[in-house]
């Protein structure tokens, strides 16, 4: 399996430098040359196997330079007990009739970034040392708030490797931005970024591609990669969940082999559902994949209408990891549906960057809607979502996974669609516990009360208990405290590394 930009420059290169560069040198993205198929038979031979025999199978048709060994050892170490605190790794667990969520929230930062986070640091230093890399790998990360910490877990301490992660401040919960200003270790550091997540990441992607900073960082012994999803090493490990939630209902007996499903992602900037095409490219039997965003509802738009406009207002919502403008990841899923029309990519991708938008005209927009299914939630209907849904279902959601909910039952009203579906859960609710506990017990209960009380008000009222890497997060000391403007970011990333 090679890998080749979606912009076309450069040639065709194997998946450990496609990791280990993060980015193409032509500014886009890596993708496979070309499609992955799961046999029938490979599959249900993976129906008895625990979530690391599945990871290793499904990786192993995509990193095809790595050896069975080499792969089988990295997905071990990386959802390894002492990470996850649920033996499944990624359960599924019952909704209601016919739905049901998967939960992607049991590793060490309680939010699905996990499921990648800890699986690419294990194939970086593989990847360098397969392609011969003598320098330093700098990792730069842009987060609206989970990304960063579970990099930043993953990430420190690794031999040959430092971080630098970069987050919208004020665009984070409290919760979220501790984690990150408190992380330890002696390769990382942090930095809030005056702007939303939209200015980080644009000033991430900014340095990426600045010829001078780069050159200058070879010079040191240095050399750039991302554990943003642009980095196909982040999102490879996300179609593992796929494949493993569809398993896992088969072996409930709620499907049959070949039975259709269908999946609901709360995303901003794409990846996490883009994982899931990569799935039904490789024969995964999904009818549809529903796109649930917030009141930033960019993706919302496109899918209906083929016009990608970032040109609005930005909102801060209740589901801030989703507060998002500019989703990346959607550049490789219009390289697929364009059918490797690079000439269009470029174009598409030149229009957003000189006019912030695009539109792919009518024929790829059917491709789009035959896939893809879309709607969003407000705040309100958040916060009574996460209320319903605890008093009739029984069952705990955050914000994001909220608005998953929510705009699952828009899609089952508007389409009368009886297909089976699952709703990932992308983050613990106590993540989010000012909002959720809002949503439970009224705007009362949550004044006058940080966030870490909210923690132990949450655990009462549900009768849950606080995830082991929350409680007491308060108190451990803040060691980032930099807040930098957008164009001195680059500045910032000289500083930690000279």
């Amino acid at each position: 399996m090679l890998y080749v930009s979606t912009r076309g420059g450069g040639g065709a290169v194997r998946s450990a430098e496609a990791i280990k560069t993060g980015i193409a040198p032509d500014g886009g993205l890596f993708v496979p040359d070309s499609p992955v198929r799961m046999e029938p038979g490979r599959m249900e031979a993976m129906r008895k196997m625990d979530y690391c025999g599945r990871a290793a199978e499904i990786l192993s048709l995509y990193l095809t330079d790595f050896t069975a060994a080499e792969i089988g050892r990295c997905v071990r170490e990386a959802y390894s007990p002492r990470a996850f605190n649920h033996p499944k790794i990624a359960p599924v667990r019952d909704l209601a009739e016919g739905v049901y969520v998967l939960e992607l929230w049991h590793g060490p930062t309680s939010a699905f970034k996990d499921m990648a986070l800890q699986a690419m640091p294990r194939f970086l230093p593989l990847a360098a040392a397969k392609t011969g890399e003598g320098a330093e790998i700098v990792i730069l990360v842009a987060t609206s708030g989970d990304t960063g910490k579970a990099a930043l877990e993953g990430f420190r301490d690794v031999p040959g490797t430092r971080i630098m992660v970069f987050f919208p401040d004020r665009g984070v919960s409290e919760v979220q931005r501790l984690q990150m200003v408190t992380q330890e270790g002696s390769n990382v550091r942090v930095a809030a970024v005056r702007g939303n997540f939209d200015d980080a990441q644009g000033g991430v992607k900014a340095i990426f591609t600045d010829r001078n900073i780069n050159r200058e960082l070879e010079e040191k012994g240095f050399r750039f990669s991302s554990a943003n999803s642009i980095n196909w090493g982040r999102l490879a490990p996300q179609i593992v969940y796929y494949f493993s939630a569809y398993l896992d209902l088969l072996d409930k007996g709620v499907l049959a082999p070949g039975d259709p499903v269908n999946f609901v992602v709360p995303t901003g900037n794409f990846g996490n559902i883009l994982a899931g095409y990569y799935a039904r490219e490789a024969g995964l039997p999904v009818r549809r994949l529903i796109c649930a965003a917030n009141r930033n509802n960019v993706l919302t738009d496109f899918i209906r209408t083929g016009v990608y406009d970032r040109n609005r207002t930005f909102y801060r919502t209740l589901s801030p990891s989703m507060d998002i403008l500019i989703s990346s990841n959607l550049e490789r899923l219009l390289y697929h549906l364009a059918g490797k029309d690079t000439a269009a990519v470029r174009a598409w991708m030149g229009d957003l960057q000189e006019k912030g938008r695009y539109d792919v005209g009518s024929g790829m927009l059917d491709r789009i809607r035959h896939l893809f299914w879309s709607d969003y939630a407000g705040d309100r209907e958040t916060l009574d979502t996460i209320r319903v849904t605890f008093e009739k279902n029984g069952y705990l959601a955050d914000t994001h996974t909220a608005v998953g909910i929510n705009v699952y039952h828009k899609y089952r009203a508007q389409t009368g669609d009886p297909t089976r579906a699952v709703i990932l859960s992308t983050a613990s609710p106590y993540k989010f516990n000012g909002s959720v506990v809002r949503a439970l017990l009224g705007d009362p209960a949550v004044a006058g009360r940080s966030e870490f009380e909210l923690l132990e008000v949450l655990s009462r009222v549900s009768n849950t208990d606080i995830p082991r890497n929350l409680k007491d997060l308060d108190k451990k000391p803040v060691l980032h405290g930099l807040v930098v403007d957008r164009e001195d970011m680059a500045a910032a990333v000289k500083d930690f590394l000279f």
